[in-house]
Formats: C-alpha cells, sequence, structure tokens
C-alpha cells in the first residue's frame, strides 16, 4: 500500500474520532445544560430568598399532584395566607409543616432549607448520571464520566435521605 493512501486512512479515522468526540462532548454539555435549566426554576426561590416571603406552612389536603394548608410567616413583610400551595411528592404528607419559600405574585410554595435546596437540583443530579453515560460511551473519558456518576449519585441520594 502506498504511502499517500495509508496517511489519507490514518487522516480520515482521526477526523472520525474527533468528529464523535466533539458530537458527543456537545450532546454531554446540552444535557447538563438542561439539568441545570430544569432546576434553577425551583432552586432560584430556594437559593436567593432575600426579599421573598418565607414561612411555614402545615399540609391540610393533598388532591392530585398539589397540597395546601395555611402559610405562616416568618420573616418581614410577610403576611400570612388561609391556603397556599406545595408541589405534592413522595416527602410531603398531610398533617406535617414544612419551612417553605412562596412564589413571588402567587401562592405556590417551595421547600427551603438544606432539604428544599437538594430536593430543587434533583434534576441536575440525573442529568449529571446521564451525561456520565454519555462521556463514557462516546468520548472514551472513563474517569471524567465516573466524576459525573458519583456526583449525580450523590446529589440524589442527599437529596433522598434530606427530605426523610
Amino acid at each position: 500500500m502506498p504511502a499517500t493512501a495509508r496517511t489519507a486512512r490514518q487522516a480520515s479515522g482521526s477526523a472520525l474520532r474527533f468528529g464523535r468526540t466533539a458530537a458527543t462532548g456537545a450532546l454531554a454539555a446540552l444535557i447538563l445544560f438542561a439539568g441545570v435549566w430544569g432546576s434553577w426554576g425551583t432552586a432560584q426561590h430556594v437559593m436567593l430568598t432575600k426579599g421573598r416571603e418565607r414561612g411555614t406552612v402545615r399540609v391540610t389536603r393533598c388532591a392530585g399532584d398539589v397540597c395546601s394548608g395555611p402559610f405562616t410567616p416568618v420573616s418581614a413583610g410577610a403576611r400570612p395566607r388561609a391556603r397556599v400551595e406545595i408541589e405534592k411528592s413522595v416527602a410531603v404528607g398531610v398533617g406535617t409543616t414544612y419551612d417553605v419559600v412562596l412564589k413571588p405574585g402567587s401562592g405556590d410554595a417551595v421547600r427551603s432549607g438544606p432539604a428544599g435546596v437538594l430536593f430543587a437540583w434533583v434534576p441536575l443530579g440525573g442529568a449529571l448520571l446521564l451525561a456520565s453515560v454519555v462521556v463514557a460511551g462516546g468520548m472514551r473519558l472513563v474517569r471524567p464520566a465516573w466524576v459525573l456518576g458519583l456526583a449525580g449519585a450523590g446529589l440524589l441520594t442527599a437529596a433522598f435521605v434530606a427530605l426523610q
């Protein structure tokens, strides 16, 4: 085989490897971006509480995907409300009181404190797990994939433990 054919084959193989790495890297970045985007909608209310109404809600009723109850304020400027809604999850039960932050301009409450912060970032934990598979399989980067996977599993585990 002539040297030019061998060089051309090596060059095309390198280009294909680079293309695969670039495409799967872009996919992994997109997955991580989607995880942050999905988490930030709730996390911003839990993490940036200055000027927001903070208090507690005692869950008195659950129907469908929503639980509700009276809101008792603990922050200055917050007012008591007869009924606010909190998203029903595995960790929300009737008769239990939760620390919450109200979303501005609505009666929707989100869990606050360490449990609320961890629960808000659960979509990012799932994205980290999914991105680890893409990084390991498509980019052939095993160690960074383990780091991503363990970070995702750690985040999900911490959220599960904090909500119990």
